[in-house]
């Protein structure tokens, strides 16, 4: 019966199973913050509620900081743009491609023409899902021990072995994917704004900030930007330059903070390899969408769980 009718809420709430999906895995997060609360003295109300905030604050400040600096940096994103050659010159052994910079601006433009009009006209709904999420959020936190006493007692008591080593893979993952994430993004923030103001760069912010949001693309992370920054001063004939970015912002933006920061959290976030993760990654996030850049790193943890459960069964 309680698969039938989460089957049938999820037919039914197929618009915003995303959503919820978003606000349970937050609220697992978020669960040891509220406990901390409440053993502070405050109510489990008022734990709920305060825990609820900071979820959705972490949620929306990322988001709010980046259209922020993109409107605050538009037009130096303009002059960068206008700044760029009309045509580059690719020349390689027995081949010579002339790419046409400016035909590949107008396509850009037409597709951010569309794609800002799509997004103002969902801006209601996203309303209506922020809104949704937070109410979400702050009932699973509200009355998260007798979720949990719930789904354990329909596990038999033979098997509830299985399910703490699946529901401690699940708070490895995502915290993982929070936490972990969410931490070396920050310090590569903090490095990113120092390194390429160092290196003479006019929006030494604005680039920590993209670099700080890359590192949540497993292995690739900051090195995309980089690796533009270095193709745009080769382009434009800086090669001192492009060799000093990929050098130096490589080594300290790209390299350091990984080294940094994962080491000291690597006893709160799990062993799952990075190969896993970036298959998770793009794989859920193509198929489920943005949703999935949670859920499909879960879902590849867990099927490695299982494995490992089985393989430990088997051996006995």
């Amino acid at each position: 019966m309680l698969v039938g009718t989460l089957t049938v809420a999820a037919l039914v709430l197929f618009r915003v199973w995303g959503t919820a999906v978003f606000a349970v895995t937050v609220a697992y997060v978020l669960v040891p913050l509220h406990r901390r609360l409440t053993d502070r003295g405050l109510s489990t109300w008022w734990a709920s509620a305060v825990s609820a905030v900071v979820g959705t604050a972490a949620a929306l400040v990322p988001l709010s900081i980046a259209v922020f600096l993109t409107y605050l940096r538009r037009q130096r994103i303009l002059d960068f743009v206008q700044s760029l050659p009309d045509s580059v010159t690719i020349v390689l052994p027995g081949l010579t491609y002339v790419v046409d910079v400016e035909s590949v601006f107008r396509s850009s433009e037409a597709s951010l023409s569309s794609l800002a009009l799509s997004l103002a006209s969902s801006l209601p709904e996203f309303g209506l899902k922020a809104t949704l999420f937070l109410f979400i959020l702050f009932g699973l936190l509200r009355s998260h021990e007798s979720v949990e006493n719930a789904l354990v007692t329909v596990v038999p008591s033979e098997h509830r072995d299985v399910a703490v080593a699946l529901a401690r893979r699940v708070r490895v993952t995502l915290y993982a994917i929070y936490v972990l994430q969410a931490a070396t993004a920050a310090v590569t923030f903090a490095f990113g704004v120092v390194t390429f103001r160092v290196l003479g760069y006019d929006i030494p912010v604005t680039l920590g900030f993209v670099a700080g949001v890359l590192q949540f693309l497993p292995i690739i992370g900051p090195s995309i930007l980089i690796a533009a920054l270095a193709i745009y001063h080769l382009v434009t004939g800086s090669v001192g330059a492009a060799i000093a970015v990929l050098v130096i912002a490589g080594f300290v933006v790209a390299w350091l903070p990984d080294v940094l920061v994962r080491p000291r959290l690597s006893r709160v976030t799990g062993n799952l390899p990075g190969t896993l993760y970036f298959v998770g990654f793009v794989g859920g996030l193509l198929t489920v969408g943005p949703i999935g850049i949670v859920v499909g790193p879960l879902a590849v943890g867990l099927v490695a769980e299982a494995m490992a459960l089985l393989a430990a069964a088997n051996a006995e």
